[in-house]
């Protein structure tokens, strides 16, 4: 389902694929382990000031996109304080209650869930809000002529909730959209079924060592925000990430091995063997939440890996508000993302709590695990140590 254009800053992008005009996705990273120069808070820009500077650029902007964003750092900020807080209050463990996904809902899963829904209908731009802790999608507002609340925002609120009790670093998964130009009286779950290329921005919040919020729009590459406490604003510490093409970590959950198919297997063991011309073995890094895992890989490189298993023939992971978001960010950035077979943001979503495999992260990873998905790669016999190509 197609959107329609619009004058709003960042949103010229909704004419393109999803895909980067420049196949770098921007300059080099910087050398791993490289010294930044210590900078004060005032150095820095924060995200308000990126986000009107963005908008100065369109002369017909309205405003409503860059509200929109601000909501969503406000919801995180509110989120990141109550993490922060977890020991000392009663907000770890779970509620008791089971969410649409079959999961335990953690007491966090509902108090981010509760907080982006706030600060999404306080802000007035947001018509539609689907949340992987909601069954159905949750309309807001009937829209009109006079209404700016023209956008569908799909978000994982805490990716990795289980993880809160051991103090690992968890995270914030945010798709949005326009409501289609044709969509007429209250927005429902069908108009939010679009392709991840119809999304007008995509972006993640990583709750860690330091908060730092990272988005895309489609256009003027992927910025990541790092929150300063002291001052309560997110800043631009991180301008023009781009992925290495090539990583040296893969990340998946090698317990359910013996459920995956052969391919997914030989690529899994050629990461493996020694080879010091390709940088083998590559290196094992498995956190158990995907928005840690996936930023890591986005910064250093390499590939994550949620594949479809003999108990999970259609994968885990949500296509609406975890693969598109990460892959449409990805692409930004110069990676790739795949569901085995075929580009991610390319798929025709037929619900909104869909699951999807996904394989995600630096390009040419992807594509090699493409190949050996589909049979175009193969290892030799056991003992040989090589590969053939067929």
């Amino acid at each position: 389902m197609a959107s329609g254009a619009s004058d709003d800053p960042l949103d010229d992008h909704a004419q393109t694929d999803g895909r980067p005009d420049d196949p770098a996705g921007g300059p080099p990273p910087d050398t791993e382990g490289a010294q930044r120069p210590a900078m004060e808070p005032g150095d820095f820009k924060t995200l308000e000031q990126f986000i009107i500077e963005r908008q100065k650029h369109f002369p017909h902007s309205t405003g409503a996109f860059s509200r929109l964003l601000r909501d969503v750092s406000v919801a995180a900020k509110i989120v990141n304080r109550d993490m922060r807080t977890a020991g000392l209050i009663d907000i770890y463990g779970s509620t008791g209650e089971v969410n649409v996904q079959g999961e335990v809902q953690q007491k966090m899963d509902a108090l981010a869930h509760r907080e982006f829904v706030l600060a999404l209908r306080r802000g007035g731009e947001c018509c539609l809000i689907g949340s992987e802790e909601h069954a159905e999608a949750i309309p807001l507002a009937t829209t009109g002529e006079d209404s700016d609340g023209q956008y569908i925002v799909l978000l994982d609120p805490l990716d990795g909730s289980s993880n809160i009790d051991v103090n690992v670093s968890v995270g914030t998964i945010f798709s949005i959209y326009r409501l289609p130009e044709d969509w007429t009286g209250k927005p429902t779950m069908e108009a939010a079924l679009q392709p991840g290329t119809e999304q007008v921005a995509a972006g993640y919040v990583v709750y860690g060592s330091s908060t730092m919020l990272v988005y895309t729009t489609g256009t003027g590459g992927v910025n990541g925000f790092t929150l300063d406490p002291s001052i309560g604003e997110f800043l631009l510490s991180h301008p023009d990430i781009s992925t290495p093409v090539e990583g040296k970590m893969y990340s998946i959950n090698q317990a359910y091995y013996e459920s995956w198919e052969e391919g997914l297997k030989d690529y899994v063991r050629w990461m493996q063997q020694p080879d010091a011309e390709s940088r083998h073995p590559y290196k094992t890094r498995y956190i158990g939440s995907f928005v840690s895992d996936f930023h890591r890989n986005l910064l250093k490189g390499g590939i994550y890996m949620y594949p479809a298993t003999k108990n999970s023939p259609s994968g885990k992971l949500r296509l609406m508000y975890e693969a598109n978001p990460m892959a449409f960010l990805v692409e930004q950035a110069g990676g790739a993302a795949s569901d085995g077979d075929g580009r991610i943001l390319e798929r025709d979503p037929q619900k909104l709590h869909e699951r999807t495999p996904l394989f995600i992260g630096s390009r040419e990873m992807v594509e090699t695990a493409g190949a050996f998905l589909r049979g175009e790669r193969e290892l030799e016999a056991a003992g040989t140590g090589g590969e053939t190509v067929s």
